[in-house]
């Protein structure tokens, strides 16, 4: 998709592309493909992918030390792409995974269209989901610390266990 969305992969990238179920075993579902392009002390930039109507659970990227948390700007790549922000309820394109009324909170709709931006200040609860083509999205952020993000979903599990 990362390819198809126009671009270009080394065979290292490639090899780097990770993915994430977040412990729920249900990645087509709830989960998203992560490629860092660079992660250094400062700042991190990533391509995020989403399946069809993949969902990454609702969180927010809390206080770290001094440090406030992370901020983020995603931009839209390609596809369908949905953010869910603090604000009025306007969900309308996207869903909620079903059973999991209380794990998505965030109901204010914001679609990314390829271009688009969005500014997530440190703190700010969010989830996003694509649509029936998928997403591929840039993020930009200070310091990553998603090791540390939180979860409205308690059965969340942020740092990946393979089970043999």
């Amino acid at each position: 998709m990362i390819e198809a969305a126009g671009i270009y992969l080394t065979e290292t990238d490639k090899k780097n592309i990770t993915a994430a179920d977040f412990g729920l075993s249900d990645i087509k579902k709830e989960g998203v493909q992560i490629l860092t392009l660079f992660d250094t002390d400062r700042m991190a930039a990533k391509i995020l992918v989403l399946l069809p109507y993949q969902t990454e659970p609702e969180h927010w990227h809390p206080p770290v030390g001094d440090d406030p948390g992370k901020e983020e700007v995603i931009r839209g790549i390609w596809g369908d792409l949905t953010f869910y922000i603090p604000g009025e309820d306007t969900l309308e394109k996207g869903f909620i995974v079903e059973g999991k009324d209380l794990c998505y909170t965030m109901r204010n709709e914001v679609v990314i269209n390829p271009g688009d931006q969005l500014i997530l200040p440190p703190g700010t609860k969010h989830w996003f989901q694509a649509g029936e083509r998928g997403a591929v999205m840039y993020s930009f952020s200070t310091k990553v610390t998603d090791l540390m993000d939180r979860f409205t979903d308690p059965q969340v599990v942020r740092d990946t266990v393979i089970e043999g």
